[in-house]
């Protein structure tokens, strides 16, 4: 395509769960794998300034997805870490981006920055509306800061940067870590050891009765591309497939897709956080042509595939 034609583009998170699919999606656009700058987070610290100059320097168009991120136990544990993390990454990122004349900053943000109560389906208006559910808050409100950064810098700069939000993710390749993993490998994780170890029983956190909706990890590559290629504007876009499943319903779908035939047991002291999440999927498709393509069950499916014949290598 012509619009990559000789970029040199940055991918921070690039060699992480969504980064490789998008990686990859980069090379199959023309991108030279030598065009493409992956900074790799146990050799480079985003926090420090030093390193994020270097990592914009000769840039194009910078894609900043890095953050520190995991389920509700591993955020009730580590607020003060989820702030600093991430607002510090991104706020130094974008500024050095600036500085060094790039092009474009696609910036990433997060779900969690909803309101706890907001209405769904989820608007981009709704963004400001209240504060996030509390366990979500400090990595919710950390990346809600970079919306702030990037509208701020288009207006006094004039910097083409742009902020998606996507909702939660799933797929091959994701994080499968108990500690902090979030819901959907979780799940597949403790259906599949319940499995290999004979067990007839699995506990849940919370009651069951939130729901969430899922996108699958490729088509969300898909989705920042067409932004990256066709959307130039400060107000920021969602990006979703538009529906929402309740825990309880995804719970029995990852027991019935990986065989799992034991009892499912509810441990209802541990939070279900925001009561419900389902976006409002309209800009996306408007402004520059994305709709999810991948079916959930399917998704899940190629999900639990990967887990099963990677399982003793992550």
């Amino acid at each position: 395509m012509s619009f990559w034609n000789n970029k040199k583009v940055l991918v921070t998170g690039g060699a992480g769960f969504l980064g490789s699919f998008l990686v990859e999606k980069l090379v199959g656009r023309g991108v030279l794998k030598s065009n493409i700058r992956v900074p790799r987070s146990n050799e480079t610290d985003l926090r420090k300034w030093g390193n994020c100059q270097k990592e914009v320097d000769g840039i194009d168009i910078a894609i900043h997805l890095a953050a520190k991120v995991g389920g509700i136990g591993f955020n009730r544990e580590n607020p003060a870490t989820l702030f600093y993390d991430n607002a510090i990454m991104g706020i130094q990122m974008m500024e050095t981006a600036r500085q060094a004349g790039i092009k474009k900053f696609i910036c990433l943000g997060t779900v969690c920055s909803y309101p706890k109560f907001t209405p769904t389906p989820f608007k981009e208006n709704n963004l400001w509306d209240g504060y996030p559910e509390e366990t979500n808050a400090p990595y919710g409100v950390a990346k809600k800061m970079l919306l702030v950064q990037a509208q701020s810098y288009r207006l006094q700069y004039g910097f083409n940067a742009i902020y998606l939000i996507p909702v939660n993710l799933y797929g091959p390749r994701d994080n499968f870590d108990p500690n902090s993993s979030h819901v959907i490998p979780a799940l597949i994780k403790k259906m599949i050891d319940a499995i290999d170890n004979g067990s007839d029983e699995v506990v849940i956190w919370g009651t069951g009765n939130a729901s969430r909706e899922f996108l699958y990890v490729e088509d969300c590559a898909e989705g920042i591309l067409l932004a990256t290629e066709r959307y130039n504007k400060p107000e920021p876009v969602n990006l979703g497939v538009g529906r929402e499943i309740k825990i309880k319903e995804l719970v029995e779908l990852i027991a019935e897709l990986s065989g799992f035939k034991g009892r499912i047991a509810w441990d209802t002291t541990k939070p279900d956080g925001q009561p419900r999440r389902c976006l409002d999927t309209t800009r996306a498709e408007k402004e520059f042509g994305f709709q999810a393509k991948t079916d959930f069950k399917e998704g899940l499916k190629k999900t639990i595939d990967w887990y099963r014949a990677n399982k003793r290598v992550i």
